[in-house]
């Protein structure tokens, strides 16, 4: 293990933002998340960092307007991007929305990993696969959460896993795929893995460029 372990739980807001111009500089490592406005996002984050209250959810699906960085080590952000394809907001402020999350796709250099929320129970939607599509065009690594598997029976949750694996499979590109359950707590310590395997294979890369081999704790 390196000694530069990373810990979610750590996660403190720094601040929201509307555009990428308002955000900290593009340097270090960003992972964000994304997902249609009613996915669950925010609690997936709060669960993810054990911390009831980090991102603020809403019965009413997209509230999230902004772009919001939580710092979890120096220069180490999660973000938690703008909802999308909620049909009940005003058009104009969903183009809004839309072009903050586009920005922030095409344009932050630091980004470095992507987690794409859906419900499991209406997964692979065309904003989604967009997303994906996007991502692996990028070369980004993706983690697809099925958020809301407790709302199906197990049988139902480890088919969908399935389908929805196959169908990505065809990609040929670094895409996990995990049942995730903010209310139980499933698939929590895996997505936990994944995000932070992405912040310290960063640093394990940054230590090879300098020469240096990393710090190995027994």
């Amino acid at each position: 293990m390196s000694s530069t372990a990373i810990h979610l739980s750590k996660a403190t807001f720094t601040l929201s933002a509307p555009d990428i111009r308002r955000l900290p500089a593009d340097s270090g490592i960003e992972v964000a998340f994304a997902g249609r406005s009613n996915a669950g996002k925010s609690s997936a984050l709060n669960t993810l960092t054990n911390q009831r209250g980090l991102a603020r959810t809403s019965k009413t699906p997209g509230r999230t307007q902004l772009i919001n960085i939580f710092e979890i080590a120096e220069n180490k952000r999660l973000v938690d991007l703008p909802g999308y394809g909620f049909a009940k907001v005003p058009m104009e402020m969903k183009k809004k929305w839309q072009k903050a999350l586009g920005e922030y796709l095409e344009k932050r250099e630091c980004l470095k990993g992507l987690v794409i929320l859906m419900d499991i129970r209406h997964p692979l939607k065309d904003l989604d696969m967009d997303l994906i599509q996007w991502a692996v065009d990028g070369e980004l690594p993706v983690l697809a959460l099925l958020t809301k598997s407790d709302k199906l029976s197990q049988g139902k949750v480890s088919g969908q896993v399935l389908a929805v694996r196959k169908e990505l499979a065809a990609l040929n590109a670094d895409i996990k795929v995990q049942a995730f359950s903010s209310l139980k707590r499933t698939g929590s310590e895996q997505a936990d893995k994944v995000i932070c395997d992405w912040f310290q294979d960063e640093n394990l890369q940054a230590l090879s460029e300098l020469g240096e081999a990393p710090l190995i704790e027994e």
